[in-house]
């Protein structure tokens, strides 16, 4: 079984052609990172398929993504503490004639945004992604101002669903002590640039 059949097994799309579908393009995109969709698949046919599967209503991201999201909790459980890490990137698609894009770092640029919570152990092994937003900037009306949702509202977001999946793993929890606790009574903790950490065995350790 290849790593994507045992990553993707419990993908449930309502049809177990798309299954297999996911499976080879996972294989394929995992095989050629830094390649476009035709240049990693094999051929022309193949190509078309993956553009239907992506197209497809049933293939909602989410719902793609769902099994790994599994995967991942079920490799957090095996360690006691792993480090959650939120970090936002542009997925630049200038030039392409693409609908639902909006301006990058530059009004010109077209193209979105991705912020994804990373999974990864101490020693800096990766579990999988835990969680992601992924949103198009309105432009910037004629006072200068941006409409849409607030984008500092995503560092709180990944907060939340890392503190969800915490009640999910009794044995990591992540936990919160007050400044008021006592020594005793609280986990080693600190501030850092992009959110709360907590380094104490048992715990989640969100960045």
């Amino acid at each position: 079984m290849s790593w994507a059949q045992e990553e993707f097994r419990t993908l449930g799309l309502g049809d177990e052609r798309l299954r297999a579908r996911a499976v080879l393009l996972a294989e394929r995109l995992g095989s050629k990172p830094s390649e476009s969709i035709p240049n990693a698949c094999g051929g022309w046919a193949e190509t078309q398929a993956a553009y239907r599967f992506l197209s497809n209503p049933r293939t909602d991201w989410q719902a793609v993504l769902q099994p790994h999201w599994d995967r991942s909790l079920e490799r957090m459980r095996s360690h006691a503490v792993v480090l959650n890490i939120q970090d936002s990137t542009e997925l630049d698609f200038n030039g392409r004639a693409s609908h639902g894009l909006g301006p990058l770092s530059y009004e010109a640029q077209r193209g979105m945004y991705l912020h994804p919570t990373y999974v990864i152990t101490p020693a800096r092994e990766p579990l999988g992604v835990l969680d992601a937003w992924r949103w198009a900037r309105e432009p910037k009306a004629a006072d200068g101002q941006r409409g849409g949702v607030k984008e500092s509202l995503r560092w709180i977001d990944g907060y939340e669903r890392v503190a969800e999946r915490a009640q999910e793993m009794p044995d990591q929890a992540l936990r919160r002590a007050p400044e008021s606790a006592s020594p005793s009574e609280k986990p080693r903790q600190a501030r850092g640039p992009t959110g709360f950490i907590e380094m104490q065995r048992g715990c989640l350790c969100m960045f």
